[in-house]
């Protein structure tokens, strides 16, 4: 089928970048948009303090197309996939089956492991995620809104068997995502032979947020750090995919959105 028309106007939205997202969230939002650039598909990137009030189904990102709101990387795939727009169609079923339960172990591992840093580590709670959630409302809504976040996410911890969990544990179980992906990745430029899937921006948006987010130790982007071609599959992505893009100001660029460039 032929690709449909993608509207000018395409926007992504996600919560306002310096002082209020949380490194989860810009790690999805970033994986979305690093997604449509691979599929050469433009995107604003508009930033809003009720973003996620503004999301039909209160997930991040969301993005907003013609007249229709999709939410989160998966089903966004799908959605691009439907106007005719796939990167994953060259795979056969085997390597899509391998692509779908890396990007479950990346969504099970990596995600939920920043979710338990930011509302599940004290120290983190109170120094960055509490100020920085509630940033844009006055007092004693900030509170109460942070607490109530903290409240739900703690809740799914425990459903999923990491509420007990130590910090210690979570690293260790960051390490082994990292070690996962950094055998599969190996010495190809991407995790499928030459050309980019889904799962390359999903690992790009996580990995390159952990190593550009400043947090009270780094504990996080160490484990990172020590996969030398997970970095440099980062530093590939943002160098062919965000840097130079920004030339009319429409598409914000990762780099920028983050506190600083793998480059520097």
């Amino acid at each position: 089928t032929a690709a449909e028309p993608w509207p000018e106007n395409a926007a992504l939205y996600q919560q306002l970048k310096e002082e209020q997202i949380l490194l989860s969230d810009n790690a999805s939002s970033l994986a979305v948009q690093a997604f449509l650039q691979m599929c050469n598909l433009p995107i604003r990137v508009v930033c809003r303090a009720n973003a996620e009030y503004m999301s039909p189904s209160g997930k991040l990102p969301f993005i907003h197309v013609g007249n229709q709101v999709v939410s989160e990387l998966g089903p966004i795939v799908q959605f691009v996939k439907a106007k005719g727009h796939s990167l994953s169609d060259g795979l056969d079923e085997v390597q899509k089956a391998e692509m779908k339960a890396y990007m479950e172990l990346v969504n099970n591992m990596l995600l939920t492991a920043e979710l338990y840093l930011q509302w599940c580590d004290d120290v983190t709670v109170e120094e960055i995620t509490h100020p920085r959630y509630g940033s844009p409302y006055p007092w004693p809504l900030n509170r109460i809104l942070s607490y109530q976040k903290q409240w739900e996410v703690r809740r799914k911890m425990k459903a999923i068997g990491w509420a007990g969990k130590t910090l210690e544990q979570v690293l260790e179980d960051v390490d082994q995502c990292c070690q996962a992906l950094s055998q599969r990745l190996g010495t190809q430029p991407y995790f499928f032979n030459q050309q980019p899937t889904e799962l390359d921006a999903l690992v790009f948006g996580h990995l390159f947020t952990i190593l550009t987010t400043e947090l009270t130790t780094d504990e996080l982007s160490e484990k990172v750090k020590n996969y030398s071609n997970l970095t440099a599959f980062c530093r590939r992505i943002e160098q062919r995919y965000f840097e130079g893009h920004d030339k009319d100001g429409s598409a914000t660029v990762a780099a920028r959105s983050a506190k600083r460039s793998l480059l520097r």
